[in-house]
């Protein structure tokens, strides 16, 4: 499956995953997020190539994630920073450095490669889900799925060209 099919789901993950679904975007993301705003800093710090760099940051502003802004006539310099759509997808990187800090350190003792406080208390901060409507935190156990009507056709439709594909076989 291609990206612009990726792209035509009923899923609103499979739909993100197109914009965002690479570990070199979610890099770029993450510099973008801690400040870094110019090309040169944005390669040197995610080791991106300067073609794998610049292809996924046009697809970031095309998909007005990120805005471009030149600040250097000769030579031509850009820097990047992240628009409201972009800046919306803070706490996912928030549970990615969560996810990450708990399940690949590479010890128990070691040191956080970041700690987020929050700025008016000084508490640390992580990732969670909280009901909007009563407060309580949420785990898996507590949530319940249901499938829209598109998506869940989406899914059988899928599920059957597989399987006529194996058939086939």
């Amino acid at each position: 499956m291609g990206w612009d099919e990726v792209d035509d789901s009923a899923c609103p993950v499979a739909r993100a995953l197109a914009v965002v679904g690479d570990r070199w975007t979610l890099l770029i993301l993450r510099e973008l997020f801690f400040g870094t705003h110019r090309f040169d800093d944005l390669q040197a710090l995610t080791g991106a190539s300067s073609h794998l760099l610049a292809t996924r940051l046009r697809r970031l502003e095309e998909d007005g994630v990120v805005a471009r802004r030149q600040y250097n006539d000769r030579p031509p310099r850009y820097e990047y920073t992240l628009t409201p759509k972009g800046r919306d997808l803070q706490p996912v990187m928030f549970a990615l450095r969560s996810w990450g800090a708990k399940w690949h350190a590479r010890s128990s003792k070691e040191e956080p490669a970041l700690s987020l406080v929050h700025a008016s208390c000084g508490a640390p901060v992580e990732a969670a889900m909280i009901c909007p409507s009563c407060g309580e935190p949420c785990t898996n156990a507590d949530l319940r799925a249901s499938f829209g009507k598109t998506f869940a056709a989406e899914r059988r439709a899928r599920l059957e060209a597989f399987q006529a594909r194996k058939r086939s076989d």
